[in-house]
């Protein structure tokens, strides 16, 4: 679920290489290109320490500028302050529409709180550990553990005469977390802030509230690529609607509780 009105937004990413892990750089950038272009592609370490080398080998490849940063006291992360002062000075540049702050650092909230004042989109991705402070301060958070290249996949086994006739399947995407009661509660105050007379909403509009409301909500941290699969699976509490629309081939969904 993307950002809405997004596709054409000028992103500004910057990450924290001290706190995300370099092994999945490209499932991050194929992620970002989904809410806008990154015009400006900045990662922040102290480059002459040796723990940084898996990020130069990808750098090129994503054409990401480095930023050198030294160390001046053991024990603090000075790109922190780096990445801080480049985003103030490209915000004030007047040619963004948004940011993208790779980090899993609580150190950005509020550098994420003053952007989103200045009326910028700012999305944010990082691991699972993230604290709740810089989550919430996102319009948008995802983990990295969902993305695309992050699911471990199972090693195939040897292919036999019967196999090559049966279809191939997607490997299922990796849980986070269980589809709990406060996650049913949240779709269901959803559905109700935004349902007809009738107790129907639009899909694509419970989907952009419950991101309001919860900016680390993702199917993918459920085990499902999408959200119309998720709530699917909640047939004991939820009814799913596919209308035709006036394009062929293609259906709105809608959804309403079942208690209505």
């Amino acid at each position: 679920m993307a950002l809405t009105n997004t596709k054409e937004l000028k992103l500004a990413v910057l990450i924290d290489a001290d706190n995300v892990p370099y092994s999945n750089v490209k499932g991050m950038m194929e992620e970002i290109a989904k809410f806008g272009t990154p015009t400006t592609k900045r990662i922040y370490a102290d480059w002459t320490k040796p723990n940084s080398n898996g990020w130069k080998a990808v750098l090129l490849e994503h054409a990401i500028t480095p930023i050198q940063q030294y160390s001046y006291t053991v024990g603090k992360n000075s790109s922190d302050s780096a990445l801080i002062i480049d985003a103030m000075d490209l915000l004030y540049s007047g040619k963004l529409d948004g940011f993208c702050i790779v980090s899993s650092d609580s150190d950005f909230t509020r550098l994420a709180i003053r952007l989103r004042e200045s009326g910028m989109k700012v999305i944010g991705i990082g691991e699972k550990k993230t604290p709740n402070s810089f989550i919430v301060a996102c319009d948008r958070f995802i983990y990295i553990e969902v993305l695309d290249g992050a699911i471990q996949k199972k090693k195939p086994k040897p292919a036999t005469a019967t196999d090559s006739k049966k279809p191939v399947e997607k490997p299922a995407a990796k849980a986070l977390a269980k589809i709990d009661a406060a996650t049913i509660e949240l779709i269901e105050a959803t559905i109700e802030d935004i349902e007809d007379d009738d107790g129907w909403a639009f899909l694509g509009d419970v989907g952009n509230l419950i991101v309001k409301k919860k900016p680390e909500f993702d199917p993918r941290n459920y085990g499902f690529s999408k959200l119309t699969p998720m709530l699917k699976s909640l047939t004991d509490i939820l009814e799913i609607d596919e209308r035709e629309s006036d394009k062929k081939g293609i259906k709105h969904v809608y959804v309403r509780l079942r208690f209505n």
